[in-house]
């Protein structure tokens, strides 16, 4: 991290390259997009939790959205149709 010294060397060229009337534009600039920053990362941490909740609950699925089991009707109507075929 820069010390005292670096931090107003800094300062200074940025006063000469902008000039002192646009200081306060380029601070209001800089502000508005760290803001931005911040709510993008924001919704992005939310995002993957809204994920991780959705993954967690799709891993124990009810028994309603689990594939059919075989019955003896549909094994009999399989037979009966082979039988046709064959």
């Amino acid at each position: 991290m820069p010390g005292a010294p670096e931090l107003i060397l800094i300062l200074v060229v940025v006063v000469f390259l902008f000039g002192a009337a646009k200081l306060p534009d380029l601070a209001r600039g800089t502000g508005q997009a760290l803001r931005i920053f911040k709510a993008e990362t924001k919704g992005l941490m939310d995002d993957e939790s809204e994920k991780e909740k959705g993954s967690k609950k799709s891993s124990t699925a009810p028994a309603a959205e689990l594939p059919a089991q075989r019955t003896e009707e549909t094994t009999q109507a399989e037979r009966d149709t082979d039988q046709q075929h064959g």
